[in-house]
């Protein structure tokens, strides 16, 4: 899946913005193929085990907000009855194992990367996964991919997990975005796919994330930023907005290009006309014997390159150069 990928996986973050309602959970996943990204994905939970009652209300609204393990069958037939892909993240280990009968790829949150069981159970799994990176330093993000790596290894499972540079903060300010993180995640950890879940108000961190080498991306999505006062619809993009990032990252990858050095189809009638050839700078007569102060570097190209200044001098013409015109072996004896 991510290792075979020939452009960016964009990932379309439901989470829990459907706030438990399965018709408006459905209409997400009709609303997010229509915008035209790769997939869609959900938060799966128990709240009893994902979270302490310590906060009644809080406890409450997650309870509000959990979908049966059936409505999460639905939405993923109905995901790729669409086209989409099928992703979501489990936030206990019963939800993780139901999960892996049903997706294409289990998440592991942020606040989930040290959370050893969990991964583990999910590297049981044989699945695809992906892990956010946010909150962690090298060392946590390493023994996570040591430790599924080792299962895969175990179990003959592929080796195929995404690391994405994320910032916990809901939402995350600009100015700590940190998308040079992708770059050194990249370098850090050269076998695994590397992309960028995204935090931020807007869509410019997300595009910028493409440019910077992210192969997968994740943001938020919600029907509408004022749908509720639950906060991640406010840093969550519209389906309209999904529809422009999809379309700016594509750009984005059309203008990457494959990064090959040399001539491109556009350039190739203007080589002629913005390269340069030695010319005479003055009129020279039959029989002139050409110097440094007779010469001259005049677009376009296609007489003697520069570079090729010793082929002429020191020779003596045997006809005639006008000032500007370019000097060629023929003005010589013996050409």
């Amino acid at each position: 899946m991510f290792k075979d990928l020939t452009r960016t996986l964009i990932i379309a973050e439901v989470g829990n913005n459907h706030e438990g309602d399965f018709g408006v959970a459905c209409e997400m996943v009709d609303r997010a193929a229509e915008a035209g990204v790769d997939a869609v994905k959900f938060q799966t939970f128990i709240a009893e085990k994902f979270t302490a009652p310590t906060d009644p209300a809080r406890f409450a609204r997650l309870q509000k907000f959990q979908l049966s393990f059936d409505q999460f069958a639905e939405l993923a037939e109905r995901a790729r009855a669409k086209g989409l892909m099928f992703f979501s993240t489990p936030l206990d280990l019963d939800s993780a194992r139901f999960l892996a009968t049903i997706v294409d790829a289990l998440k592991i949150a942020s606040g989930d990367n040290t959370f050893w069981p969990l991964i583990e159970c999910c590297a049981e799994s044989g699945k695809p996964m992906i892990i956010s990176t946010g909150i962690s330093g090298q060392a946590d993000i390493q023994e996570a991919v040591d430790r599924v790596s080792a299962i895969w290894s175990d179990t003959g499972a592929a080796q195929d997990l995404a690391l994405l540079h994320c910032v916990v903060s809901y939402p995350a300010p600009p100015e700590q975005a940190n998308l040079n993180a992708i770059r050194s995640l990249t370098s850090a950890f050269p076998d695994q796919t590397i992309g960028y879940s995204d935090h931020t108000m807007g869509l410019d961190a997300a595009v910028a994330a493409v440019a910077m080498g992210a192969r997968v991306v994740e943001k938020h999505f919600t029907l509408a930023n004022d749908y509720s006062d639950f906060r991640d619809h406010q840093l969550s993009a519209d389906p309209e907005d999904m529809a422009r990032l999809v379309q700016r990252i594509r750009l984005v990858e059309d203008m990457a290009g494959d990064g090959a050095l040399g001539c491109l189809a556009c350039e190739e009638d203007l080589v002629t006309p913005v390269r340069r050839s030695i010319a005479a700078v003055r009129d020279l007569p039959a029989g002139h014997v050409i110097s440094a102060d007779d010469i001259v570097w005049l677009r376009p190209g296609g007489g003697l390159a520069p570079g090729r200044e010793r082929d002429i001098l020191a020779r003596k013409l045997t006809q005639a150069v006008a000032g500007g015109e370019m000097i060629r072996p023929e003005h010589f004896e013996n050409g």
